[in-house]
């Protein structure tokens, strides 16, 4: 089967006018686009195959070598051993297509919001904006501040876009001009010859940075950049229920992006205080009772630190070491909502390690009456929790 031509390929006459085969090559792209047509190999194909026709006929000197000696007058633009390495199917990426005609379509990126259809991802020749670094600060917070939520502010020393020239980079009205390098497309194609054949490369312009302009005269305060460090004070809303690590983001509060580019994000990262009496275990809270033992015995009333303030509550007589009370709703809040945590009071009794002559007398009175032998039930079950901490 003969090979088609690339008038053929476009569906236009050897004597269309550019203006002709851009429309042809236009309807063609978009008739086999892979956003059309997804999975498609064959459109695939075509859609390259479309895109080679046109990067040679929509150049007056190469139509006029393909006119003279198809597609070997052209070697060095399109076909085998060409920069394409074989044609658009063996080396050139979509990024490449829409990169090098994608313009031919209104926007910078390819055929974003042509014909109703969505661009494609790859953004192939979108002009860059340069983007501001994040900032990251560290917040210390203590239980209370972590059951309420809080605000806090900080002074932060950052890159803030340059007031004399508004962020432009540009002084006066000098304003910017279209890249010279890379003809405001924001990438250069770089074409090498190598043992498998030409190879073609997409790079961001190094002369504009990628942004495809160049600012004519330049802001003698932020030499061009169009920004200057400054200071900015920040309010953060913190949540309640956060923890220690979690960090958090405050979008476009970092540093200015130069020539009114975007601003980066100020990171949060929370470390929390240790409380002198309340263990965090994630949403619950642990605090460590040590009871008298005429308080286990007899039983009595105690107070209770919690993180708002200190509540009293009752021991039953005879309370043992290792048991645990439980406060419903006195610990922290979850940060996603999920209700609020416990307080877990852990109950141990204190042994004196020294008496009064009346004291030891009363406790060997105490030691020969059958109340203070611990039974065979409560024995056993002594032995059954300290043998469960090993199995």
């Amino acid at each position: 089967m003969e090979e088609k031509s690339y008038y053929e390929i476009l569906g236009v006459e050897k004597t269309a006018s550019a203006d002709e085969i851009k429309k042809a090559y236009k309807k063609k792209a978009i008739q086999y686009h892979p956003d059309r047509n997804p999975g498609n190999k064959e459109a695939e194909e075509k859609f390259k195959e479309a895109a080679e026709a046109y990067s040679v006929l929509s150049d007056p000197d190469k139509r006029q070598r393909y006119d003279q000696f198809g597609k070997a007058g052209v070697s060095g633009a399109a076909g085998n051993g060409g920069p394409f390495g074989g044609g658009f199917g063996g080396g050139m990426s979509m990024d490449d297509i829409f990169s090098m005609f994608g313009d031919i379509f209104g926007g910078r990126g390819g055929f974003g919001g042509f014909s109703g259809f969505g661009g494609s991802s790859s953004g192939g020749g979108q002009q860059r904006k340069f983007r501001g670094s994040d900032l990251r600060v560290r917040v210390k917070l203590n239980l209370k501040e972590i059951s309420t939520g809080v605000e806090k502010k900080f002074k932060l020393k950052k890159y803030v876009a340059c007031p004399h020239c508004h962020g432009s980079g540009a002084e006066g009205n000098g304003g910017t001009e279209t890249c010279p390098t890379c003809k405001g497309r924001g990438t250069v194609i770089r074409t090498q010859q190598t043992i498998l054949g030409t190879m073609q490369t997409q790079t961001t312009c190094p002369t504009c940075g990628g942004e495809g302009h160049v600012i004519k005269n330049k802001c003698t305060h932020c030499s061009g950049d169009g920004i200057v460090m400054g200071e900015e004070t920040v309010t953060v809303k913190i949540p309640a229920g956060v923890a220690e690590g979690m960090q958090l983001s405050m979008s476009g509060k970092g540093n200015a992006g130069k020539h009114n580019g975007i601003p980066g994000d100020l990171l949060i990262v929370v470390e929390e205080e240790k409380d002198k009496e309340l263990i965090r275990d994630e949403n619950d809270l642990v605090y460590n009772l040590l009871l008298s033992v005429p308080t286990a015995t007899l039983g009595g009333t105690v107070e209770i630190p919690t993180v708002d303030n200190k509540v009293k509550v009752k021991i039953e007589p005879g309370t043992q070491p290792g048991k645990v009370l439980r406060l419903r709703g006195k610990g922290l809040p979850d940060v996603n909502g999920y209700g609020t945590g416990d307080l877990l009071v852990n109950v141990s009794v204190y042994i004196p390690e020294t008496l009064s002559r009346d004291e030891k007398k009363a406790m060997e009175q105490m030691q020969d009456s059958d109340n203070f032998r611990p039974s065979s039930s409560v024995k056993e079950r002594i032995f059954k929790k300290f043998k469960s901490m090993f199995d």
